[in-house]
Parts: C-alpha cells; sequence; structure tokens
C-alpha cells in the first residue's frame, strides 16, 4: 500500500525530536548544522503537512504541543526503523563490496588478469577476489547467471543481456613448428588455404575459435580439426611436437616465437584482430571494486604484438562508451 502524500520527511521528524530533546528551536537548528531561520521554516512546513500544531513557542524556549508530542512518539519508531534500514544496506554494501568475483577467457586470465589483480590489489587491497576460468561462452553464461560479478571474454559476438566495455585488442597468428612447409613460405598463405587445411584447434565455444569461424566464414567452412584441445598450452606443445598448424593468441604465443620455437605465418587479405572485453548484466550498478577492475583494465594498452605495454602515463584512464 502507497504512503500517504502527508508522509513527512526523517529529516523533518528528526528535527522535531531535536527540539524535544533540547527545548529550543536555535538549539536544534545549530546541532543540525542549518540557522534557525531554516529550522522553523521546515518546522512550519511539517506543520502544514500533517494539519497539526506540533511546537508551542514562547521567549523561554520551544516545547511540543499534546499532538507533538505523539507525532514526536511515533516519529522515534520511524527514525529507528530508518537507522536501522540504513545500517542493514551498508552492511550489504560493505560486503559486496569486500569480495569480487571475476570469470574470464583462457587467454585472457593466463596473460592479462594476473597483472591486473595486482593494480587492483593496490587499490583495493580489503578486496577478496576469486577468478573462475572458462571458455568465452560459459564465462558470459557465468555472468548471466550471476555466478560472478564481471567476466572478460574475446570475439565479435556481445551475447544478449550483457553490457560490455572494450579492454584490448587482441591479435590471433598462425603458428607451425619452424619445420614445418609454411615456415619457407616468403608470401603470405592465402586465406583459402587456412580455411582448407585441418589445425589443432580450441573446444567449440572458445573465443579463439568463435572468431577464426566467424572471419574466415566467407571462404567457406573450417576443415574438420586434427585435435580439439581444452587449453592453449596444450595446443602449443602439438603445434611444436609436428601435430600441424594452429592459430592462437599474439599474447599467448610472443615468447614462442622470440625463441624460434614456433613461427608465425601471415594471412593474406584477413584481418584476425579480435576485442577483448570486460563484461556485467545489462542493467547492473557498478560500484566499488568492480569499478576498479574496470578502471585497471582499461588503463592497459595491448601493444601491436599483444603485449601489454603497461599503464597509460595519465592515472585516470579515458573514459569508454559502454555497449549495450
Amino acid at each position: 500500500m502507497p504512503l500517504s502524500p502527508r508522509m513527512p520527511e526523517l529529516s523533518a521528524l528528526e528535527l522535531l525530536l531535536s527540539v524535544a530533546r533540547l527545548g529550543s528551536l536555535g538549539r536544534a537548528a545549530r546541532e543540525h548544522g542549518i540557522s534557525q531561520p531554516a529550522a522553523g521554516s521546515r518546522i512550519r512546513y511539517l506543520e502544514r503537512l500533517v494539519g497539526l500544531s506540533l511546537i508551542e513557542r514562547s521567549p523561554l524556549g520551544s516545547q511540543l504541543t499534546p499532538e507533538g508530542a505523539v507525532v514526536a512518539d511515533w516519529a522515534r519508531d520511524v527514525i529507528r526503523a530508518a537507522a536501522a534500514l540504513d545500517t542493514g544496506v551498508t552492511a550489504l554494501r560493505a560486503e559486496r563490496n569486500s569480495r569480487l568475483r571475476i570469470a574470464a577467457s583462457m587467454t585472457i586470465a593466463e596473460y592479462l588478469v594476473p597483472s591486473w589483480l595486482v593494480e587492483l590489489r593496490s587499490r583495493q587491497p580489503h578486496v577478496a577476489v576469486s577468478l573462475q576460468v572458462a571458455n568465452s561462452a560459459m564465462v558470459a553464461q557465468l555472468v548471466l547467471d550471476g555466478e560472478v560479478d564481471v567476466g572478460f571474454i574475446e570475439g565479435p559476438r556481445l551475447p544478449e543481456g550483457l553490457t560490455s566495455r572494450t579492454v584490448g585488442v587482441d591479435e590471433l597468428l598462425v603458428v607451425v613448428q619452424p619445420g614445418h612447409p609454411w615456415a619457407k613460405r616468403r608470401r603470405p598463405l592465402p586465406a583459402e588455404q587456412l580455411v582448407s587445411t585441418s589445425l589443432v584447434h580450441r573446444e567449440p565455444g572458445s573465443g579463439t575459435r568463435y572468431t577464426l569461424e566467424a572471419v574466415l566464414a566467407e571462404y567457406g567452412s573450417l576443415a574438420p580439426p586434427l585435435f580439439e584441445l581444452s587449453s592453449t598450452a596444450s595446443i602449443k606443445s602439438a603445434v611444436e611436437a609436428g601435430a600441424g598448424p594452429a592459430v592462437l593468441s599474439s599474447l599467448a604465443v610472443a615468447e614462442d616465437l622470440e625463441a624460434h620455437r614456433l613461427v608465425g605465418i601471415p594471412v593474406e587479405g584477413v584481418d584476425l584482430r579480435r576485442t577483448l572485453r570486460l563484461v556485467w548484466p545489462t542493467g547492473r550498478q557498478l560500484t566499488g571494486a568492480v569499478r576498479d577492475v574496470i578502471a585497471v583494465a582499461c588503463a592497459v594498452e595491448l601493444a601491436p604484438s599483444g603485449q601489454s605495454s603497461g599503464p597509460h602515463p595519465q592515472t585516470t584512464p579515458q573514459p569508454v562508451e559502454p555497449t549495450p
């Protein structure tokens, strides 16, 4: 049942109780940090609102009328209930802000999240962070189901019901072992040849595989996989052992390319860059540690090679509009 429009504001009831306790409108005004005329105006508005005379004024001070005393008794219960509500909400907010549940795709979790968490720790030392690692499809579902507060995913598609903010751009690379015939190519690999070649793949639902399928869709369906492996490390090991080519994040293979364990193969006419996104449920207000993790992630720039170049010189990242 809706409250009556004659329901007084809590601040007016608090002022009335102060007048009753102190016996003076002036002293009550000082206690509330307002002028005496402002206090008098607030009491007169309260009296008009309830349709009753609540205070008797005299040169000796102010005291409550009989009706005012009854209203004050009721007001004490209201103020106590409001204080209990405020205390409870504050406790809930503090508990929520003291923990942060994150889910991240495997690439982001392994190569970006650790440095972000170190920076977050410096900003929010009392926040306990938990991290779940899964492929992008599973991360999105965890966020939608409320199992985590925010998620990090890869790829061009944003699942319905989520809002996102771009935190970086990563590039996928075709990699082979140094002894593979493609390692000796002097020209970029035609996209048609990549599509028709069986690769060592991540499992369906991974951001890497979804991006590859979307980018190469105009050239046809991908050839059946040589293997489907659930981790980047296992795919790299398979490629190094000579199983065949794979497509992996530049973040994941940077050290392997530098050490000549793998060779990167450019692909002709294909843009293999993908967006890295932070996602949260549409309509949810971001507060506390969640806002800080967004600030930390958006403050780190990915260099063209996919390596993190560290925080920008400015302490506050440039705002990025969320994508509904």
